[in-house]
C-alpha cells in the first residue's frame, strides 16, 4: 500500500511539472465518482442527493476539461447506479413502490417515441436513442423521490441540501456579473462552450452592455432556467419550514435573497418574468391553502411578507455595492419588456416568435408522420460529431413544433394527454394537502411542473430537455405524491390557544 501511494504521488508530481492540469482534474473526478458509486450502492437515498450536487456542478468541470464527454455522461452513469441500488432494495421489499396515477398516458407517449426511433426518415438510430434519453431517462427518478421520503426529517434534509447548493450556484452567478466573464469561464474552453458562455447583450435605448451570466453552467440559458426552479422551490420550502417550525427556514430566507439578486443580473428576461409571475401565483395559492383552522395561517402570511422584504433588501444591497452591474441589467430588462416601448421585444417574444416557429414546423413535408425521435432534440450535435457528419437541418424552437417534426401530429397529441393527466392528478394531490404544513411545498412542486411543461415549453423544447430541469421535475413529482403519506402522520404543529376563534383577517394581519 505504501508503494502504491508513493507511485501515485510520483505520477501526480509528474503531471503537475508537465502542466497536465486536465489529467490531474480528471483523475480527481474519477476518484470522486468512484466514492459516490460506493456510497450510492450502500445508501441510494443519500446517493440521489449527491447526484443532484454533481448535476449542478458538472458543467463547471466541462468548461475546464474541454467539454469532455466522460464528464458529460458521468451523471447518467451515477443515476444508473442509483436506479440499480433502488431496484435491489425494491426486490428485498425495503422500499414503498410508487403507483403512478398517470402511467397509461405516459406509457403511450413513451412507446410511440420508441416506435419513432425506427422512422425511416431518421438519419441514424443514434439520434433516436439520444432523443429517448433526453425525454425519459430521468423519469424513474419519481420512483426514487417517492421512496426516499419516509418521514418529515427526510423532506427537510432534501430541501436544505438543494437550497444550500442553489445558494452557492446563485451566489457564484452574482459574483461573475461583477468580476466578469473570466471568472468561472476559462479562455481556452472548447469552442462550442466558449460561444455559449461569452454572450453580451445590448439594451436597445441606452446601449448598455450586459453580460449574460452563466455561473457554474456552460450557458446563461441553463443558469436562468435553474434560477426559476430554485426560486419556486425556496419559497415553497420556506413556507413549509415556517409552518412546521423547522430550523431550516433560515436557509429559505437566505436562498430567496440571493436568488432574487441573481435573477436581476442574469442578463436574461425569462427568469425575471417567470419569477415575478410566480410570486403573484404562489402568494394567492398560499393564502388559499394555509392551515387557518390551526390558527397558523398568519405564520404563512409572515413568510410571504419576509420573502418580499428579503428579496428587496438583497436588491438594495446590490444597488449600493455594485450599482453598475445591477443598473445595466435593469436597463436591458426595462427597455426590452416595456409594453409598446421603443426597443420592446415583449410582443415578438411572447407571441409572434413562438407561434411563427410552430407554423414553420408545418411547412416541412413530413409533419404528419415526423422524421424520427431525437432529430430536433438537444445533444444531436454530439451524435453528429461522433458520426463525423453534419447535424440534421430539421428543427424549430417551439416544443410543439419540435414534437410535430420528430413524432408527427400524433406525437403532439400524446404529449398533451400525458402532461394534462400529470397536472390534473398532481392538482388533486395539492388539494389533499390543503390545511396542512405540506401545502406550500406541494403547491410549489405542482406550480413548477406547470411552468416547465406548459409555460416554458411554449417558447421552446430546451427547458424540458435541459438535464437539470428535467431531472428535478421527475424527482419532485415523486416527492409531491409522497407528501399525503407524510401528512397522515402526526402533525408537528400544536393548535395555538390564543388564535382560536379569531377571524381569518385577524390571523392574516398577525393580530394577537
Amino acid at each position: 500500500m505504501g508503494l502504491a501511494v508513493l507511485g501515485l504521488i510520483w505520477e501526480m508530481a509528474m503531471w503537475i511539472i508537465a502542466g497536465s492540469d486536465q489529467t490531474l482534474i480528471m483523475v480527481g473526478l474519477g476518484l470522486v465518482v468512484a466514492a459516490i458509486v460506493v456510497h450510492i450502492m450502500n445508501d441510494w437515498r443519500s446517493g440521489v442527493l449527491l447526484f443532484l450536487v454533481w448535476l449542478l456542478f458538472e458543467d463547471l468541470a466541462r468548461k475546464y476539461l474541454g467539454n469532455s464527454m466522460w464528464v458529460y455522461f458521468a451523471k447518467d452513469f451515477l443515476i444508473g447506479i442509483a436506479y440499480t441500488s433502488y431496484y435491489i432494495a425494491k426486490r428485498k421489499g425495503l422500499v414503498e413502490v410508487f403507483k403512478i396515477p398517470f402511467l397509461v398516458p405516459l406509457a403511450l407517449f413513451f412507446w410511440f417515441a420508441v416506435i419513432q426511433v425506427f422512422n425511416t426518415w431518421s438519419p441514424n438510430i443514434l439520434y433516436g436513442i439520444i432523443g429517448l434519453k433526453v425525454y425519459f431517462y430521468y423519469a424513474p427518478l419519481m420512483l426514487l423521490g417517492y421512496a426516499m421520503l419516509e418521514r418529515a426529517k427526510d423532506l427537510e434534509r432534501f430541501l436544505i441540501v438543494n437550497i444550500v447548493a442553489g445558494i452557492v450556484v446563485a451566489g457564484l452567478g452574482v459574483a461573475q456579473s461583477v468580476l466578469g466573464v473570466t471568472f468561472l469561464t476559462p479562455q481556452d474552453s472548447a469552442s462550442e462552450l466558449y460561444t455559449l458562455s461569452h454572450v453580451t447583450r445590448i439594451s436597445p435605448i441606452t446601449h448598455a452592455e450586459v453580460l449574460a451570466t452563466s455561473s457554474v453552467f456552460v450557458s446563461a440559458g441553463r443558469f436562468s432556467m435553474y434560477l426559476i426552479l430554485l426560486w419556486i422551490l425556496a419559497v415553497g420550502a420556506q413556507g413549509y419550514m415556517l409552518l412546521s417550525r423547522r430550523a431550516g427556514a433560515n436557509y429559505g430566507f437566505l436562498g430567496i435573497g440571493v436568488v432574487t439578486v441573481a435573477v436581476m443580473i442574469t442578463g436574461t428576461r425569462t427568469p425575471f418574468v417567470f419569477v415575478l409571475g410566480s410570486a403573484f401565483v404562489m402568494t394567492g395559492a398560499f393564502l388559499w391553502g394555509a392551515p387557518w383552522k390551526w390558527g397558523q395561517g398568519h405564520r404563512l402570511v409572515k413568510a410571504l411578507r419576509r420573502t418580499f422584504l428579503i428579496g428587496g433588501i438583497g436588491l438594495v444591497l446590490m444597488s449600493e455595492v455594485f450599482p453598475v452591474a445591477l443598473g445595466t441589467n435593469w436597463a436591458y430588462l426595462s427597455e426590452t419588456l416595456a409594453y409598446q416601448g421603443q426597443g420592446s421585444e415583449l410582443a415578438s417574444r411572447s407571441w409572434r416568435y413562438p407561434v411563427g416557429n410552430l407554423i414553420m414546423a408545418f411547412e416541412h413535408d413530413r409533419w404528419v408522420t415526423g422524421y424520427g425521435t431525437g432529430v430536433n432534440s438537444l445533444s444531436t450535435q454530439y451524435v453528429a460529431r461522433y458520426l463525423e457528419v453534419t447535424a440534421p437541418d430539421i428543427g424549430v424552437e417551439s416544443v410543439y413544433g419540435s414534437l410535430v417534426l420528430e413524432m408527427g401530429s400524433l406525437g403532439l397529441v400524446f404529449w398533451f394527454v400525458w402532461v394534462l393527466a400529470l397536472l390534473w392528478s398532481g392538482w388533486r394531490v395539492v388539494k389533499q394537502l390543503r390545511q396542512t404544513v405540506y401545502f406550500p411545498i406541494g403547491f410549489a412542486i405542482w406550480w413548477y411542473a406547470v411552468v416547465l411543461l406548459i409555460l416554458l415549453t411554449y417558447f421552446g423544447i430546451q427547458p424540458y430537455q435541459n438535464f437539470v430541469n428535467n431531472a428535478y421535475l421527475w424527482l419532485l413529482i415523486g416527492v409531491l405524491y409522497r407528501l399525503p403519506k407524510l401528512a397522515q402522520m402526526p402533525q408537528p404543529i400544536p393548535t395555538v390557544k390564543h388564535a382560536r376563534g379569531m377571524a381569518r383577517w385577524q390571523l392574516a394581519l398577525g393580530r394577537r
